[in-house]
């Protein structure tokens, strides 16, 4: 890390209840919004380590909303956990260490916000499903956070990125990205661009429901990326559900279908080898078998009807708003290397044509449960 990283982390530590002296922190590049540091105290000769992480205001403009959420989230789901006799409550739910002037984050001179998490350990996350024991798991976590927060009190959740899953609202906006063309790149994203908007028909299945009353608005997650469920190192058991700046009103099925479209295929969401994106049946079932579990209790009819056509929904959704980023010169998600986001839309879409042949067979088991 450079010297100008360290001296920032520094001082960006002093304004927190954190005791000891900081020995180490390195980058944590997980995640393609926020700036993210690990760091290691020194307390009495005890290794402790935090996290303090860089709010994206370009993204999360409303910070005093974002972690207005978190800290309600996060209190209510502690004290369910703790109503079940867990033992392994600080394992199970982000704590969040305050400031020292008594805030959830702490904003510099500059206006950068920063907060800081105890980092849980003997955990670990990763980029790609590799066992439906795995997506078991994953499928029990989110549904467990869904149905922690059924009866979070008190008023509306704050909507930290509005119209966020709004598909109709995406679609839209990659049709302006295309017209304007900024980057000048919509030609050799022709293909992709193209097959996008073949798929108008299926954009306001679940917002017209939603609309109708038909599914019901619920406290979703809105990022349920397999990377974001931290898995017990010796157990491999779901601990703790992570990455809370998108909580907020939502659909559970546009959880479902994030958890369809990160779990399911053998690659990451940027893979290039496109051969080998495809959705795997025995997955599947597995995380549909989990999340079933653990929400199926306040799960309606007309939702479950829904879980096959949410992964192929989702997984539609994000290619757009990867290749809408793309055309724009890619404004909002970080890039690694050149055309990065086109790889990542050309990812989705594959997936998404592997889903619409199983579509049927996915749904059929899903009723089954």
């Amino acid at each position: 890390m450079s010297s100008y990283q360290e001296s920032q982390i520094l001082e960006v530590s002093r304004h927190f209840h954190i005791y000891g002296e900081l020995l180490h922190a390195e980058p944590c590049k997980i995640g393609h919004i926020n700036e993210t540091y690990i760091a290691s105290y020194d307390q009495g000769g005890v290794l402790v380590r935090y996290i303090h992480q860089k709010i994206n205001t370009d993204v999360f403009k409303d910070p005093d909303g974002v972690m207005n959420n978190l800290m309600r989230v996060t209190s209510h789901q502690r004290m369910k956990v703790a109503g079940t006799g867990s033992k392994d409550s600080g394992r199970r739910v982000l704590t969040v260490v305050p400031s020292k002037n008594g805030t959830s984050y702490h904003r510099t001179e500059s206006g950068a916000c920063w907060r800081t998490f105890v980092f849980i350990e003997r955990v670990r996350t990763f980029e790609t499903v590799e066992s439906p024991t795995q997506a078991l798991e994953a499928g029990r976590a989110f549904g467990e956070f869904q149905s922690l927060l059924v009866d979070l009190p008190g008023e509306r959740l704050i909507e930290t990125i509005p119209h966020f899953h709004n598909t109709r609202r995406r679609f839209s906006l990659l049709q302006q990205a295309v017209e304007a063309d900024r980057a000048n790149r919509s030609k050799e994203a022709s293909r992709e661009i193209q097959f996008a908007l073949k798929q108008e028909p299926i954009v306001d299945v679940i917002l017209k429901a939603l609309a109708k009353g038909k599914i019901p608005e619920r406290i979703t997650h809105n990022d349920t990326k397999f990377n974001n469920v931290m898995l017990d190192i010796e157990s491999g058991k779901a601990m703790c559900v992570v990455d809370l700046d998108t909580v907020m009103p939502g659909c559970v099925l546009y959880d479902f279908g994030d958890m369809v479209r990160t779990t399911t295929s053998p690659t990451l969401e940027d893979e290039l080898e496109l051969s080998q994106v495809h959705m795997r049946m025995p997955i599947f079932k597995a995380l549909t078998r989990g999340y079933i579990e653990t929400a199926g209790q306040f799960l309606t009819k007309n939702e479950r009807a829904l879980v096959a056509f949410a992964g192929k929904l989702i997984t539609y959704t994000i290619g757009i708003r990867f290749l809408t980023d793309y055309i724009s010169g890619d404004t909002y998600f970080r890039v690694h290397r050149q055309n990065h986001n086109l790889d990542r839309a050309r990812t989705q879409f594959k997936l998404v044509e592997s889903i619409v042949h199983q579509e049927e067979a996915m749904q059929r088991f899903a009723d089954t449960l």
